[in-house]
């Protein structure tokens, strides 16, 4: 391993956290492996985030800070932390997660098995009510694999997604020369960035390292982050990703009935919860608006396409959002969507424990 570049380089993109950015900064000082640099991208914040990454700079000569003048977003953030990377590898860490110790010790010892394009492990999603009290963990990790053959790839990727996986940038490491490269930036667009830079990132890697560890503490509050906002573009946004997923299976031809049953359960997913965001009285829609929105997706040819044959997997509440879809039934659906809103608004622990069985 080379003394002037480190094998990892850690970005942290920070805005408006002073609360939580010194707890993420310490559990990478505790890492166990400690070939690593740590950019802290403060993203124009508000708040003292600036001001304490300045301090935290200063203890530890591995941090970097950048500050933007003005906030530009995550994925700016993160198109700036690649610009200025150093190491081998880069990871993508969120300012208010934390991590455990061995994490880049056991990402770099996967590497000297395989080195990989890209390292995948799991994480513990670790849900908290509103009044910052924890309330309960649920954990998703990737079953251990090696993979150096392409077509392999390809027909496993879809288990990721389905797996809720493929989907995020801080529960993977990516190859830093292939990145730049390739010329791979992050696209400045709500909800879906980390998709969108994963599929066009894994198009054609050629080796990929699975690890069943959950070493990432992923925190999931009930109000503040961009799932609890409404988002008017919720259903666009989340079609634009099934679209680019079913693609990305027609690029690799593995587009099978069986890997679009998956995805259509997935779409499935998704249009359950725009249903749902459609009763919040931010959308500005009555019965009239939510029935014509069903409408508009039963007749919509993505729609026709994966919903007849979509699966479920074990999830009981999906398989049930699967058959009123099927219906095209305006009535069922607008009434499934209310439901679940109100569970959503009246007990949202009780919705988003239903929500990870998927």
């Amino acid at each position: 391993m080379s003394k002037t570049r480190p094998l990892f380089t850690v970005v942290m993109p920070a805005y408006g956290v002073e609360k939580y950015l010194a707890k993420a900064v310490e559990s990478i000082e505790s890492q166990t492996f400690q070939e690593w640099e740590l950019i802290i991208v403060e993203d124009g914040s508000p708040d003292k985030t600036g001001s304490l990454a300045e301090k935290l700079k200063e203890k530890d000569a591995r941090i970097r800070v950048i500050h933007h003048e003005q906030n530009k977003g995550l994925s700016e953030a993160r198109n700036t932390g690649i610009q200025h990377a150093a190491g081998r590898y880069i990871w993508f860490m969120d300012p208010d997660d934390t991590v455990d110790m061995d994490l880049l010790q056991q990402v770099a010892d996967s590497l000297e098995k395989n080195r990989a394009k890209l390292v995948v492990f799991g994480h513990l999603e670790e849900y908290y009510n509103e009044d910052g009290s924890f309330a309960y963990a649920h954990e998703i990790r990737p079953e251990e694999k090696y993979f150096t053959d392409i077509e392999e790839i390809h027909n496993y990727m879809i288990r990721l997604e389905q797996e809720t996986i493929y989907g995020y940038a801080w529960n993977k490491v990516y190859d830093l020369d292939y990145i730049k490269e390739n010329k791979f930036r992050y696209e400045t667009v709500r909800l879906i960035e980390d998709i969108v830079f994963n599929i066009n990132y894994c198009n054609d890697i050629d080796s990929m390292n699975l690890l069943n560890i959950a070493p990432y503490h992923y925190a999931k509050r009930m109000t503040g982050s961009l799932t609890t906002k409404f988002v008017p573009d919720y259903y666009p946004l989340h079609r634009r990703r099934i679209e680019m997923l079913l693609n990305q299976q027609r690029y690799w031809r593995v587009d099978t009935p069986q890997h679009c049953a998956i995805l259509g359960g997935l779409y499935g997913r998704y249009i359950l919860s725009a249903l749902e965001r459609n009763c919040d009285h931010q959308s500005g829609m009555n019965s009239k608006d939510r029935k014509q929105f069903c409408r508009e997706v039963f007749r919509d040819p993505l729609f026709q396409q994966l919903l007849p044959k979509a699966e479920a997997k074990d999830s009981k509440a999906l398989k049930i959002t699967l058959k009123c879809l099927n219906t095209h039934s305006t009535f069922l659906c607008t009434a499934l969507g209310r439901m679940v809103h109100i569970v959503r608004t009246g007990m949202p622990v009780i919705y988003s424990k239903t929500k990870s069985e998927r």
